[in-house]
């Protein structure tokens, strides 16, 4: 108590205020990041996107990430510039971005001559499409094209923005709460993935009539709101350097001589192929997963002229999923016995309702939308046993065998289940619940996992090449499982016939590949004692 506050870090009110402005903005991201994923059926209605035309552009997120190393440069650029600068500058590349799919989505697009253009243009990119990797191919629809180069823009700002806001929760929570700081900031960022999959098909239907316009305004709303948080941090940091009178704190810069060091650890190469393998099941299924769901469920979406078709019941469930979010995550953090289970009671009873609320909409976007909700409550419980308890390569097996159960289960089980809307529903909300609480088990157990396994010095450069890696299975896979149901299913299949089976199988050996990897690096750590399996904590 007779500690003064000489800086604004030191006010936890202070402190806690900046962490706000950083994960509201990378809240808005994610709800932009997969704005479309909600609405696939309706991209393919209104503006003629097939299953590949969709993926070859969700793909496109993370094209210049992957081949023009630009997830490389944003960390010189966070080195040289400082987080402010780099923060404020990634909200106006995502917005640049966010633009250019908005107007290539819209109706002002339809007929001019730039659609024109991009009809008869970039069908043949030289070199891309000889190895395979083009963004583009000939057929696309130009406004499919478009959306992709603004996704392209958007996702460079989106890297940029993660590995900033990481480095200035750093710098704001250095010696005290940093764990917990991180791990709100990932849960209020996840509930933006609920957020899309509630509000996207909402204001494409706002109206009566379908404009799919209209949710990619919504996403661009929200990005301009970003920018705004990120130029109010910027003059909350620049205070904060004002008072300490030191320059920014910068990161060591990514060293083409680190890659040899760390590319000759074995337990390094092992993370980051679980890593990969482990995200490429999980992010490019969010993509369409709704679309999946529509395809295999039973569901009657309910009377526009009752209460569960109205438009005020996407806000009463948005209000009960929030409060699922609030009380199971804050329960992880009361001392008080009562006060813990009575939370967890509250959470609990909210997730029951929020369900039941889901299936009376009879949509499969207000269905899916429960997929953060358990990974927001168990995030902390899980990165806390790692901290206390070690076991994080057991724990990675773990999430492995749960990511291989959940993706046979909707491709073997879900449509067994078709016809009969309630146990489908059931079976679809058990198995994305599960699915998000395997998720958890990435950010608890494989990210602390890096310090162990290569020096102190380049642990920077070593999660540059795992974000690398990481992208490439992001960028792939939208595009593989885009081309994988336009194989699988009849040409002119509609929207809520595709036949997903395949598609779902390959999700599923990417975490048989994951467990197997889980295996051996279990194996290589008992006989070399890389400590994964030690708790952080000692």
């Amino acid at each position: 108590m007779n500690d003064k506050i000489k800086t604004l870090r030191d006010s936890a009110g202070m402190r806690w205020t900046a962490l706000l402005l950083l994960a509201l903005a990378m809240f808005c991201a994610y709800i932009f990041m997969d704005i479309l994923s909600p609405i696939k059926d309706l991209m393919q209605e209104q503006r003629g996107w097939d299953s590949e035309a969709f993926g070859t552009m969700q793909g496109a997120e993370t094209f210049l990430n992957v081949f023009v190393f630009f997830l490389i440069f944003a960390g010189i650029i966070l080195d040289k510039m400082g987080v402010r600068f780099t923060a404020v500058l990634s909200g106006a590349v995502m917005l640049f971005g966010g633009l250019i799919k908005f107007y290539a989505v819209s109706d002002a697009f339809v007929g001019t001559s730039l659609e024109t253009w991009f009809t008869n243009n970039l069908n043949y990119i030289p070199g891309f499409d000889e190895l395979g990797v083009s963004p583009f191919y000939r057929g696309m629809p130009a406004s499919a094209k478009l959306a992709a180069i603004g996704f392209m823009f958007f996702g460079c700002g989106a890297e940029m923005a993660g590995i900033t806001v990481s480095r200035g929760i750093v710098k704001w929570f250095k010696g005290r709460e940093t764990a917990l700081a991180m791990g709100s900031e990932m849960a209020l960022a996840r509930l933006g993935v609920a957020t899309c999959m509630i509000f996207s098909p909402f204001f494409a239907k706002l109206g009566g009539e379908v404009h799919v316009d209209n949710s990619v305004k919504f996403g661009v709303v929200l990005l301009c709101i970003a920018l705004i948080m990120f130029v109010v941090y910027f003059f909350m940091d620049k205070k904060l350097d004002s008072q300490t009178g030191e320059a920014e704190e910068k990161d060591d810069p990514f060293k083409i001589s680190d890659i040899g060091k760390i590319l000759s650890s074995l337990g390094f190469w092992l993370v980051a192929l679980l890593c990969v393998l482990y995200y490429s099941a999980i992010f490019p299924f969010q993509k369409y997963a709704v679309n999946m769901l529509q395809c295999n469920l039973t569901l009657t979406p309910a009377d526009a002229n009752t209460f569960w078709g109205s438009g005020s019941v996407t806000i009463v469930q948005y209000v009960v999923m929030l409060m699922v979010a609030v009380c199971s995550f804050a329960s992880n953090f009361s001392k008080k016995k009562g006060v813990k289970y009575g939370l967890m009671g509250l959470a609990v009873i909210a997730l029951v309702v929020y369900c039941y609320m889901g299936y009376m909409r009879g949509t499969a976007e207000t269905i899916f939308a429960v997929f953060p909700l358990l990974a927001v409550a168990i995030t902390p419980i899980l990165g806390n046993y790692v901290d206390h308890k070690g076991k994080a390569a057991s724990m990675l097996m773990i999430g492995s065998i749960l990511l291989v159960a959940c993706h046979l289960t909707f491709a073997f089980i879900l449509p067994l289940c078709k016809g009969s809307a309630v146990g489908g529903t059931v079976v679809a909300y058990v198995t994305i619940l599960v699915l998000g609480a395997s998720f958890s088990l990435v950010p608890a157990a494989l990210w602390p996992s890096v310090p162990k396994l290569v020096d102190e010095k380049i642990i920077g450069s070593a999660y540059a090449l795992i974000f690398w890696i990481q992208n490439i299975g992001l960028w792939l896979f939208p595009l593989l499982i885009g081309k994988v149901l336009t194989s699988t299913n009849p040409e002119g299949t509609a929207a809520h016939e595709l036949n997903y089976t395949w598609a779902l199988v390959m999700l599923a050996c990417l975490g048989v590949a994951a467990l197997l990897i889980g295996i051996y690096l279990k194996a290589v750590d008992k006989k070399k004692g890389l400590g994964l399996e030690e708790p952080n904590i000692k």
